[in-house]
């Protein structure tokens, strides 16, 4: 497991029109194309475009780095002065997310692999 950011998400308004233009800017079509989802894998590195920015109050990427206790990791985060953003949740096939806010506002993003 990476102890790097291993995932970038874009919360887009039109995920086709999205779809084009990152297909565009990263030479590549998407690895995963489904209507909740579009994600680029490139050298190890995953970029996603989640068409839910009209239900979120930001704008902008968001980075997530691979965990290996999402719940341990959550709840460190909270304790050193986070923000809860969205609790530990699975998105499928075992995949768990979860995210906090800083003292800014800008959100970091958990993820555990199953």
């Amino acid at each position: 497991m990476s102890s790097g950011i291993t995932t970038i998400l874009y919360h887009v308004t039109d995920l086709a029109q999205a779809k084009a233009l990152f297909s565009t800017f990263l030479g590549a079509e998407p690895s995963t194309d489904a209507p909740y989802y579009v994600g680029f894998e490139l050298d190890g590195q995953q970029i996603g475009l989640v068409p839910d920015a009209h239900d979120r109050a930001f704008t902008g990427p968001v980075c997530f780095r691979d965990v290996p206790d999402i719940t341990a990791a959550y709840q460190g985060l909270l304790a050193a002065g986070a923000e809860s953003d969205e609790e530990p949740h699975d998105v499928g096939g075992g995949l768990k997310v979860a995210s906090v806010k800083d003292a800014d506002g800008n959100v970091i993003g958990l993820r555990q692999q199953p």
